[in-house]
């Protein structure tokens, strides 16, 4: 998405926000990938060295999650940004502290929603507890989007995620399935799989 926006949308200032992260990865990701006008601190306002969920790496070093510092992050850069992405740490159910699990920042913060499904199996079963968690939590979920991390054939996407079915258990629209890059981090490559395979109209909340 934010390929699509920076290469597509390049007059609109995209920002990139991953509220908590543990260990290498996104952070370090998007700083080398995007050209991003936010300090690292920005992109990633809590961080902590081991690969754990969060409550977990910050209690190795001695820590405690501050959602405060996160909070203040998110809304300076809304307003600073025409449009923010806000990255999970997980689904909806990974614990962002000992009490509060992501459904209940993505409520109370009111974030409008995607939930990323990979495409695998037991992927159906996935997509249906997390959005009844969404509904439980009262999350604004605005759809789907089904993610190959393997390269599926498009019968085995339909075998494994069939677009009906999970509609229709769900009751949320599909708003599309990205296809298997191996590439993951040619920007031109990102940019056009997301201009075929999402449905824009839609995601543009």
């Amino acid at each position: 998405m934010a390929a699509y926006l920076q290469k597509h949308h390049p007059q609109s200032s995209l920002g990139i926000m991953k509220p908590i992260q543990s260990g290498i990865g996104d952070r370090e990701l998007y700083t080398s990938l995007f050209n991003l006008k936010q300090s690292s601190e920005e992109i990633t306002p809590q961080y902590f060295q081991a690969p754990l969920a969060p409550p977990l790496a910050a209690a190795k070093e001695n820590r405690q999650v501050d959602l405060a510092i996160v909070w203040q992050t998110l809304l300076r850069l809304q307003n600073r940004h025409d449009v923010l992405l806000v990255e999970s740490l997980g689904g909806l159910g990974s614990p962002v502290t000992q009490e509060l699990i992501v459904a209940d920042l993505a409520c109370a913060w009111r974030l409008p929603t995607l939930l990323v499904v990979a495409v695998k199996l037991g992927a159906i079963a996935q997509a249906v507890a997390n959005v009844a968690l969404a509904r439980q939590t009262k999350v604004n979920l605005r759809g789907i989007v089904l993610n190959c991390t393997q390269p599926y054939s498009q019968s085995e996407i339909a075998d494994l995620t069939p677009l009906e079915l999970v509609s229709s258990l769900t009751q949320i629209p599909i708003l599309g399935c990205l296809p298997y890059l191996e590439e993951s981090t040619n920007l031109e490559k990102l940019a056009q799989v997301a201009a075929d395979h999402l449905d824009w109209e839609a995601l543009i909340f």
